[in-house]
């Protein structure tokens, strides 16, 4: 049966096992705890090339099944494409048109798939971000209540702040926000589906009157400097390298003079913004969020820079996004026969790709995921800030 394979496999020590589409079955390293099904000759092809791209693609298409826990899945997909394909560090950065229609679209295609969908494997305020770990230990609604507190700590919100929450997602932040620090919030997104389950969580709430919630576009904000402060949670991913400047220049106009800006994102590994390495990026960038683009962090500190605000606290929660897709993920898993009666064949199979894959890849380092806190300071300089970070983290 060697015979069926290319060549470059035949050698491999991996403990993955190989069903053909004639029930034969080949071992590619002893005690396999992964099985890939191939389910017809011509994907074979696929493994002389083993791009996590071309294998992803594979199984999003229904030409190869897995047997195994999907986190190991993914893990022996890397081995088996690094120890053919060695070390890429991928291809130049493409830069993304980012009109209003292209934005308005990509955020569709991912964020209205289906609320009821989300709610099976997000904490209950569907927190769709990186939640923020004391311990490790939390469970994944803990830690998205601490992710939220630790925001409003570092924005230092008080009662009656302005609060501007740009991609407010199903809302969760900002009725956080006006709950328990009494702020006034206005969110804006560009998903109608979030829009609606966050509106009615609103008013369940009896937030009405504090929180306002838009269907807006950032490049649309006003720019009388009206708010306090600014937060944007998993946003600036959408933005795209050409209008990261205009994007940070929006948010600059946004808020008043000594208010503060904190940008939550996941930021690249590169300092040139190009995707990770053996087609993982090119894999997202097909099915999970078109034309998304990260920014490295130099990137972001310099426009945000440019933009007129100053850069005061960057923090790292690389480790800490891991768990929380690691949490996802599992939670997934152990609801997909009832995510099948929700979403297409084909989306399901793309959302355990992708939420074990990011668990896998934050894990490594390919990507990061940063805090950026700023201040517009006032015209002479001050900015109004205290003098150390201790007031954040005292309790």
């Amino acid at each position: 049966m060697l015979a069926h394979l290319p060549p470059v496999l035949q050698n491999l020590q991996l403990p993955l096992r190989l069903r053909l589409w004639d029930g034969h079955e080949l071992d590619l390293g002893p005690s396999p705890s992964v099985t890939l099904v191939l389910k017809e000759p011509q994907v074979i092809s696929q493994f002389s090339h083993p791009s996590l791209d071309r294998l992803g693609s594979a199984f999003i298409e229904g030409k190869v099944d897995v047997e195994g826990e999907i986190g190991d899945v993914i893990r022996l997909c890397d081995e088996l494409s690094q120890a053919i394909l060695h070390d890429d560090d991928g291809t130049a950065p493409v830069r993304s048109a980012h009109d209003k229609d292209t934005d308005e679209r990509s955020i569709a295609y991912h964020y209205d798939l289906s609320n009821e969908f989300y709610q099976l494997w997000l904490d209950r305020d569907m927190a769709y971000s990186c939640a923020y770990f004391h311990t490790g230990q939390e469970t994944l609604e803990q830690a998205q209540q601490d992710k939220f507190r630790h925001l409003c700590r570092k924005l230092r919100l008080r009662q009656g702040d302005y609060l501007l929450d740009v991609g407010c997602g199903w809302g969760g932040l900002a009725r956080f926000a006006a709950r328990e620090f009494g702020a006034r919030v206005l969110g804006i997104t560009l998903s109608k589906e979030q829009l609606k389950l966050a509106r009615a969580r609103v008013v369940a709430e009896g937030l009405q009157h504090q929180v306002e919630l838009q269907l807006l576009d950032y490049r649309d904000l006003p720019q009388d400097g009206r708010f306090d402060k600014v937060v944007s949670v998993g946003m600036f991913e959408h933005v795209g390298h050409a209008n990261l400047g205009l994007y940070c220049q929006r948010l600059c106009g946004a808020v008043r003079e000594g208010g503060l800006v904190m940008n939550h994102g996941i930021t690249a590994r590169h300092t040139d913004g190009r995707p990770v390495g053996r087609g993982a990026g090119e894999f997202i960038g097909r099915y999970v969020f078109p034309h998304g683009e990260l920014p490295h962090l130099s990137m972001v500190d310099a426009q945000v820079s440019e933009a007129g605000l100053e850069v005061v606290d960057v923090e790292s929660l690389r480790l800490h996004y891991a768990r929380t897709l690691q949490h996802w993920s599992t939670r997934l898993e152990n609801q997909l026969e009832t995510a099948a009666g929700m979403v297409s064949e084909q989306s399901l199979r793309i959302w355990r790709l992708y939420l074990a894959g990011c668990a896998y890849g934050f894990s490594r380092g390919w990507i990061n995921i940063h805090q950026i806190l700023a201040v517009k300071p006032y015209t002479d300089g001050h900015t109004g800030l205290p003098w150390t970070r201790d007031d954040i983290y005292s309790s």
